[in-house]
C-alpha cells in the first residue's frame, strides 16, 4: 500500500514540477502533419479568436506549409475582404474533412491551408487527415435548435442546478425534512451562485468594469462600445462561495430554522457535483485553460477557441478537466461519508472537510492554470486564486476541529 501512495506522490510531484516550467517555450506555432493520400506533409498550425491577430497573420511570410484552424468567432469575418485576402495569398478554404469548399454556409469553414509546393495542394477527393501528438479541441458552441442555439456552457449550468436539486431532494427525504423547504433553498442557491460568482469575478479580476461598463456587471449584456447580449461571461468560484455562505445563513435562520452548519454539511455535497459540471462547461468554452505544455505531453490539448488574452494558441494543460475530476472525486467522497457513516451527525464536520478538499483542489490546479485577468493579489509566488483559497482551507480545519456530535 505504501508503494502505491509513493507512486501517486511521484506522479503529483512530476505534474506539479512540469506545471511550474511549462511556459518556457519560444515556438509560436504548433507542429502537425497532413496525411495527403498517405503522403506526409509537415505543417505549422495557427489559431486565434482575435480578429486583429487573424489579419496580422496574413501579413507574415512563412517558409513552411501553414494550416489555420478556424472557429465560430473568426468565421464572422467570412463575408469580408479578410477571407478573400487569404484566398488571394494562396490559402485554400477547407471543410472539416480537409476538402476544398466554396459553400456560403460558414459553419462548414474549418481550415485555411497554404502549401509551398504545388504537389502539396489539396485537390477535391484527396484523402486527407491531420496528425498531431496532441489533441485539438475545437467543438461547436452548442446544440442548434433552429433559430436558437443551446450553448454547452449553459447546458452544464442547467445540469449543475438540476442534479443539485435532485440530490438535495434525496437528502431531505433521508433526513426526514419537509420538502416544502426545498424550493426556497434552490432559489437562494441560484441567486447566490450567479450573483456572487459574477460580482466575485469583477471585484477580484476585472474591477475596471464598474467604470467602463457598469450594467454589464449585473446584466448578461454589453453596452459599450456597442450593445450586445453576451451572457455572464465572467464568473468566479470564490465570489460564489462567499455569496452562498451568506444566502444559506439567511435560509437557515429565516426559512428552515436549522443550524446553518446542518445546511452547509448537505449543500456542500451538491456544490461539489455542480462544480464538476461547471468546469466541464469551461472546457466546452475553451476558457480557464492551462499553461503551455510540450506538444508530446499526454495532457497536451490545443484550444483554437481560446481567448487571445491567454496569449499564443499552443498546446496547453486541460486544467478544466483536472479540476472537474477533482470535484467529482470530492462529491463521491462526501456522498459516501454522508450516506454510510455517522459523520453527518457531527455538526459542521462534512462542511469543514468540503472546504479543505475543494479549495485544496483549486489551490493545486492553479499551478497549471493561466492567470485569469489581472492578478492583483499575489503573495509568495501565489496567484489570486491561490491566495483567496487559503482562508477557506483554514476555516475548514477550524470547523472540523470544533465540530460536535449532535442529532438533528
Amino acid at each position: 500500500m505504501n508503494k502505491i501512495f509513493f507512486k501517486i506522490y511521484l506522479f503529483i510531484f512530476a505534474l506539479f514540477t512540469q506545471g511550474l516550467f511549462s511556459q518556457n517555450y519560444a515556438q509560436d506555432l504548433s507542429d502537425g502533419v497532413l496525411m495527403l493520400n498517405e503522403k506526409k506533409v509537415s505543417v505549422k498550425i495557427f489559431a486565434t479568436t482575435s480578429g486583429a491577430n487573424f489579419v496580422a497573420f496574413l501579413k507574415t511570410s512563412a517558409p513552411y506549409n501553414t494550416l489555420v484552424i478556424l472557429n465560430p468567432i473568426i468565421n464572422e469575418y467570412a463575408h469580408t475582404n479578410v477571407f478573400e485576402e487569404y484566398k488571394t495569398q494562396g490559402y485554400q478554404l477547407l471543410d472539416e474533412h480537409f476538402q476544398p469548399t466554396n459553400t456560403d454556409d460558414t459553419k462548414h469553414y474549418k481550415y485555411f491551408y497554404k502549401a509551398l509546393a504545388p504537389q502539396d495542394i489539396i485537390e477535391s477527393g484527396t484523402s486527407a487527415r491531420l496528425e498531431t501528438p496532441y489533441k485539438i479541441w475545437n467543438p461547436a458552441i452548442g446544440i442548434s435548435l433552429g433559430p436558437v442555439t443551446l450553448h454547452y456552457y449553459s447546458l452544464m449550468f442547467v445540469l449543475a442546478f438540476g442534479c443539485g436539486l435532485f440530490l438535495m431532494k434525496k437528502i431531505f427525504i433521508i433526513d426526514g425534512v419537509d420538502l416544502k423547504y426545498l424550493d426556497s433553498l434552490f432559489t437562494w442557491t441560484v441567486i447566490g451562485t450567479i450573483l456572487g460568482a459574477r460580482l466575485g469575478h469583477v471585484i477580484f479580476y476585472q474591477p475596471e468594469l464598474f467604470k467602463q461598463d457598469f450594467w454589464s456587471v449585473f446584466l448578461p449584456i454589453q453596452t459599450k462600445p456597442t450593445f450586445k447580449f453576451t451572457g455572464f461571461s465572467g464568473l468566479a468560484s470564490h465570489g460564489a462561495a462567499i455569496a452562498l455562505i451568506l444566502t444559506t445563513l439567511y435560509y437557515s435562520f429565516r426559512i428552515i430554522k436549522k443550524n446553518p452548519l446542518w445546511v452547509y454539511d448537505r449543500v456542500g455535497i451538491t456544490i461539489a457535483l455542480a462544480g464538476t459540471f461547471i468546469r466541464m462547461g469551461n472546457f466546452f468554452n475553451s476558457e480557464i485553460i492551462g499553461k503551455r505544455v510540450a506538444e508530446t505531453s499526454p495532457f497536451a490539448i490545443l484550444f483554437p477557441q481560446q481567448s487571445s488574452e491567454y496569449g499564443l494558441t499552443l498546446p496547453r494543460y486541460p486544467s478544466q478537466l483536472f479540476e472537474a475530476a477533482g470535484y467529482l472525486c470530492l462529491f463521491i467522497i462526501l456522498w459516501c461519508i454522508y450516506r454510510y457513516t455517522n459523520k453527518k451527525y457531527h455538526q459542521g464536520w462534512l462542511f469543514g472537510l468540503f472546504l479543505i478538499l475543494l479549495w485544496t483542489i483549486r489551490f493545486s490546479v492553479e499551478f497549471l492554470k493561466e492567470p485569469q485577468g489581472d492578478e492583483f493579489i499575489q503573495f509568495a509566488g501565489l496567484n489570486t486564486g491561490q491566495v483567496l483559497s487559503i482562508p477557506f482551507i483554514l476555516v475548514g480545519f477550524v470547523i472540523m476541529i470544533v465540530s460536535k456530535r449532535k442529532n438533528y
